[in-house]
């Protein structure tokens, strides 16, 4: 089931949450609706869901072709996983997952044996049987958020929505969770948009990552196209730590104080334009001496963090600029950097940006 969202805006009183949104979902893609709070992420999906309508004038919301913006909630066949479970304590896992199929007008509801065949079907798939007589209070957070997306599932929905569904759950649940939630779209490949604020998740699970900032879609694309082709200076400082030097476009020079790049880092661009670098931290390498006929820049070393998978090494240079670098432990091994040495920096990549487009 595709989604197709044209010109769609949004405005309470005087703050507009959605300017002017067009986007694509195809059939049975998993797109994450990534940005910072307030960028309009969530408005959106209450919007494709039924839950918020655009305003009026505003553009259509179609599933598969089918406009979809005058449906109620329970019209569009969406199923809708929110961040805090919003399960019904009272019940069981049982009857939790079983309502959307009990409630229905009695026309359409299944048999007693068909909506047990149901939740036994998906309690299989959540990984999660044996546990159906158990109220949601007897449950962990990982097995609750489970537990509320088979709820949503139970009832065959077209198309399934989650707003920052791991959230409320701790680092090593959410990730534990999220790459059970690949797993899972892989086997029943429903239409999926889920909102989320954590770059990590949204490169981990998502097909398409949707950048979105102030109402407004910065970019979309794969995973790896947003992360290491982004469109504008927000998407590269978004998504992922990363160094921010300012300076200067001159004459096809370009001037970021002491930081040493290769000629291939200049551009063409004239009139003193200011212009922003960004230098993600893997992208820099330490040297001990710099090398002849490669350009290197000072630096001395404040901070050495080896616990992780990568060496983390603060740095400060000439200008008193804070700077971070991330080592592979084979690297950090060969330098053995120390607090109060002084090294020299080589410039891997970076991404240099004039009036917030790419150069």
């Amino acid at each position: 089931m595709s989604i197709e969202i044209s010109r769609i805006s949004k405005t309470f009183g005087k703050f507009t949450a959605l300017r002017d949104v067009s986007l694509l979902v195809p059939d049975g893609e998993l797109v994450a609706l990534l940005g910072p709070s307030g960028s309009g992420k969530t408005t959106l999906l209450r919007i494709i869901s039924g839950l918020e309508q655009a305003d009026e004038g505003s553009g259509a919301i179609k599933f598969h072709g089918n406009d979809v913006g005058g449906s109620a909630v329970g019209e569009r066949g969406v199923g809708f996983v929110f961040q805090h479970y919003a399960l019904f304590k009272h019940m069981t896992v049982f009857e939790n997952i079983a309502f959307g199929l009990r409630v229905r007008p009695r026309a359409t509801r299944p048999t007693n044996a068909k909506i047990a065949d149901r939740v036994r079907e998906l309690l299989r798939l959540i990984q999660l049987e044996g546990l159906e007589k158990r109220y949601p209070t007897q449950l962990s957070g990982g097995q609750r958020q489970r537990i509320a997306l088979a709820r949503a599932l139970a009832v065959e929905p077209r198309v399934l929505l989650l707003d920052e569904p791991f959230g409320a759950l701790d680092a090593q649940v959410r990730q534990e969770l999220r790459r059970w939630l690949r797993r899972l779209h892989d086997e029943i490949h429903v239409t999926s948009v889920f909102v989320t604020h954590d770059q990590e998740e949204a490169l981990e699970v998502a097909d398409r990552i949707v950048v979105m900032n102030q109402g407004r879609i910065e970019q979309q694309g794969t995973p790896d196209e947003v992360f290491h082709q982004p469109a504008n200076a927000f998407v590269m400082n978004f998504l992922g730590q990363v160094n921010l030097f300012h300076g200067r476009v001159e004459e096809g020079k370009a001037d970021f104080g002491n930081v040493a790049l290769s000629p291939a880092a200049n551009t063409g661009g004239t009139g003193g334009q200011k212009a922003s670098l960004f230098v993600r931290p893997h992208d820099l390498d330490i040297r001990k001496t710099p090398e002849e006929g490669k350009p290197a820049m000072p630096a001395t070393v404040r901070r050495v963090q080896s616990a992780g998978p990568v060496v983390r090494v603060e740095l400060e240079d000439a200008l008193g600029r804070s700077i971070q670098v991330h080592l592979p432990h084979e690297r950090h091994r060969l330098l053995k950097p120390v607090p109060g040495e002084g090294v020299f920096l080589v410039v891997k990549d970076a991404r240099m940006f004039v009036d917030d487009f790419s150069i």
